[in-house]
């Protein structure tokens, strides 16, 4: 039986399954030899198991691992707590989390740095205002925040598609015969 240490790296890079990307069908499996020493030991607890694995599987678990052992001590106890929050969520929660994850990843790349750009703007407001915030989110009626979602998206992926390609700043649009 695994140790309890072995089980939460186990855990950890299933974890990261959730949040890398895809790797495709014709993905080749991984020899566990062929994997460096440290990875094995994260991944210790699937060794007798391992090439019974599909090679999707193994090319994700491999993935977060590589990712686990490039964290520092602080990101790697973030990465716990998202963990243990993860855990404690009811199968609800977390099927909602996946279609809005998989959604996001969806999106054209410049939509999703747009995305992360308002988060981390939200992140940096002070926690009142985030809470005031959230509070008038709360008294919009769903209908009117669905609606708002959607002009939003829209606006995004007008603004996606009338940058230039190759254009890295702001959101200039293309000439009106190029589009």
């Amino acid at each position: 039986m695994p140790s309890k240490s072995n089980s939460f790296y186990i855990m950890i890079a299933t974890l990261f399954l959730l949040f890398t990307a895809k790797a495709t069908a014709d993905d080749a499996p991984i020899a566990w030899e062929s994997m460096k020493p440290r990875e094995q030991q994260v991944l210790k607890s699937l060794a007798d198991r391992w090439n019974s694995l599909p090679a999707e599987r193994q090319q994700r678990l491999h993935k977060g691992t590589q990712r686990w052992l490039q964290m520092n001590p602080e990101q790697r106890r973030q990465s716990r707590q998202k963990f243990q929050r993860w855990q404690r969520m009811d199968p609800d929660q977390r099927r909602r989390i996946r279609q809005h994850y998989n959604r996001f990843r969806q999106l054209p790349p410049q939509v999703q740095e747009r995305v992360r750009q308002r988060t981390r703007w939200f992140r940096n407001l002070p926690p009142e205002r985030r809470q005031q915030l959230r509070r008038q989110w709360r008294n919009i009626p769903p209908h009117q925040r669905r609606q708002f979602r959607q002009r939003q998206m829209r606006q995004m992926r007008r603004e996606h598609r009338g940058m230039r390609p190759g254009h890295r700043g702001g959101s200039r649009p293309m000439p009106r015969g190029r589009r």
